[in-house]
């Protein structure tokens, strides 16, 4: 992703003495992590380009580079600097020609490192956190008269309010599908996790916000949208009227925009899902039946020194009345395992667990202290090797469910987003209600379509089909 600004060019003076277009600046954002940090990608770009940047895919073309980081996962930081150095080297050979380049670091790593950027990474100009971009353009203004700048207050202002809107046409470029952040923040505190204090606690849009900004994508031709938060189910925004709505009450506004033909969201905690979004899940054709659910564990003390406020039992309880509700909804969760403490009897809980739900899908990773949460200061911390081996046994069975909820695929008809062009010559690329990439011939649809094919056969993480 990327981004520019414009620079008068006072050297082109033709013979009707018409000066030669500006050029244009570019800029070049490289994203790191979540879903919520590609939105905020675009939405870095869409401030920019109101102050005259234009996006660029290419690092070596770019005037400004933003690293928008990510800082869940161990040696997040270090990632950061390792790239820096090697756009520090790229500053240094623009200098010797008289080019500018600037760089500047958003983001989760921003907000938790602040001024250590600057100290340990000179060449940087700018450190902005997640809740201060929408100042993009003021704080560049300031870093071409001089100034170093670290923005890493928590804004008084809303930020949403304060970013202008993408063109029309650049929504476009952008696809069919897209992200829109609904909810930030989280008040959880999950012991092995750095949100609350990276991105603050929650904050829910309001109604008219969230709608105004879907009707745009709408109108741009996205068809579906994807409702974003650290803590999504939490969202409880203000409706009309200044009633408090939550979030199945939002998915039922959103899918009376004309266009909008697909909704999910992520990511959830189960302690957030309340009848009114089960509903919603029973009664809203336009909500995808695929949930991503995260657990953890299937442990009960580990889940307590995670600070979940879950049992295991209360999770299965949970997916029992989804599934009683919408029958043919996939679950997908994310488990850490080798949690401090967590012997093989605790996974081995977390294996049945994943037996019992069985996942179409599951991300999976091993614990890795995050400085300053109450997960690193705790004792008995689980050899490398240990979690290794927990992790390869669970990403097996995990990987084996995977592969039968494909394989159960095949054979039937089903809706499909065509969404872009594949990679073969002849094909396009759509995408299943239930997340799964499908590959088609080409001719089967225009993108935008939605298209009934039936599966004939499975890729390791695809479909193939045919025009049913």
């Amino acid at each position: 992703m990327d981004l520019n600004t414009t620079e008068r060019n006072d050297i082109g003076i033709a013979a009707d003495s018409l000066a030669a277009p500006p050029a244009a600046k570019k800029v070049f954002v490289k994203t790191y992590g979540c879903q919520m940090n590609v939105y905020d990608s675009q939405r870095m770009t869409d401030a920019l380009a109101a102050d005259g940047y234009v996006a660029t895919d290419m690092v070596d073309d770019a005037d400004l580079v933003l690293l928008n980081t990510c800082h869940i996962r161990e040696k997040a930081a270090e990632k950061v600097y390792s790239e820096l150095g090697r756009i520090r080297d790229m500053k240094a050979e623009r200098a010797g020609t008289g080019r500018e380049l600037l760089i500047g670091v958003a983001g989760c790593v921003a907000q938790a490192e602040g001024a250590e950027i600057i100290r340990r990474a000179p060449a940087v100009d700018l450190v902005i956190g997640p809740q201060t971009y929408h100042r993009l353009p003021d704080v560049l203004a300031r870093v071409r008269g001089g100034e170093k700048i670290v923005e890493t207050d928590y804004a008084v202002e809303d930020k949403f309010e304060h970013l202008p809107q993408p063109k029309r046409a650049e929504v476009a470029r952008r696809g069919v599908t897209a992200f829109l952040t609904v909810q930030e923040g989280c008040d959880k505190f999950c012991t092995f996790c750095v949100v609350p204090y990276t991105r603050g606690s929650e904050v829910s849009r309001p109604v008219a916000q969230i709608v105004a900004e879907a009707e745009r994508l709408a109108e741009a031709g996205v068809r579906e949208v994807t409702l974003l938060g650290q803590n999504v189910n939490a969202w409880h925004g203000e409706g009309e009227n200044g009633e408090e709505w939550g979030l199945g009450r939002l998915l039922f506004r959103l899918a009376e925009i004309p266009g909008l033909a697909r909704l999910r969201y992520t990511t959830s905690h189960p302690r957030d899902m309340d009848d009114e979004l089960i509903a919603a899940h029973r009664d809203l054709p336009a909500l995808m039946p695929y949930l991503h659910l995260p657990v953890q564990s299937g442990s009960d003390r580990i889940l307590k020194a995670m600070n979940r406020r879950h049992t295991a039992r209360d999770y299965l309880a949970l997916i029992d009345r989804i599934r009683a509700a919408r029958g043919d909804i996939a679950m997908s969760g994310d488990f850490i395992v080798g949690f401090p403490g967590e012997t093989e009897a605790d996974f081995e809980a977390t294996m049945q667990l994943v037996r019992e739900v069985d996942y179409a899908s599951a991300f999976s990773f091993k614990y890795s202290p995050r400085p300053g949460t109450p997960g690193a200061e705790m004792p008995d911390h689980v050899p490398e090797a240990v979690k290794d081996d927990r992790l390869q046994r669970l990403q097996a069975l995990l990987l084996k469910q995977q592969q039968d909820f494909g394989a159960s695929l095949v054979g039937r008809t089903i809706g499909t987003l065509i969404e872009k062009p594949g990679r073969q010559a002849g094909q396009k690329v759509g995408r299943s209600p239930w997340l799964q990439p499908v590959i088609v011939d080409e001719k089967a649809g225009e993108i935008g379509d939605i298209i009934e094919v039936r599966i004939t056969r499975t890729g390791y993480n695809s479909l193939f089909a045919e025009l049913a």
